[in-house]
């Protein structure tokens, strides 16, 4: 499904992605070498057992990261200009391997462009929610998004 222009949003609209997407360990150790994080709670599972959670965390950017790619088929692809800003990133709950994120979002706040009036300003809530219903992310993503010709 491609993204939707600015005039085609409304303040209020909210989505649930899909996929959800189950994170394994491939994924955060991948990520966390091509990154150079080189937390031992993110690729060591003995410094990560003696740790208050038992278990290796998966990195909180690859978190964040998977937020926006599982939200952007519904929101942005084909009518993104840029990504202006992200705010307020959040991780209440730690994300574990095998933990399946689900991506929401809402439409918090739009304007239109001052300097540019072919296009508009959207800030959009994305919140990640695990299989046990937990907010494991959620942030504010500021875009600025073409307006549908004609």
């Amino acid at each position: 499904m491609p993204g939707k222009f600015f005039d085609e949003w409304q303040l209020g609209e909210r989505i649930t992605h899909q996929p959800s997407r189950t994170v394994t360990e491939t994924d955060n150790l991948l990520f966390s070498a091509m990154t150079h994080n080189m937390q031992p709670l993110h690729l060591d599972a003995e410094a990560a057992k003696a740790s208050e959670f038992g278990q290796i965390l998966v990195n909180s950017t690859f978190t964040f990261s998977l937020a926006v790619g599982l939200s952007i088929a519904d929101t942005t692809v084909g009518t993104l200009v840029a990504n202006l800003g992200f705010d307020k990133v959040v991780t209440p709950k730690p994300t574990f391997i095998g933990d399946t994120l689900t991506c929401h979002s809402e439409v918090v706040e739009m304007r239109e462009s001052k300097s540019r009036p072919s296009q508009g300003i959207v800030v959009f809530k994305h919140e990640l929610t695990n299989q046990r219903g937990e907010t494991a992310l959620s942030m504010l993503r500021t875009v600025l998004l073409k307006k549908r010709e004609g």
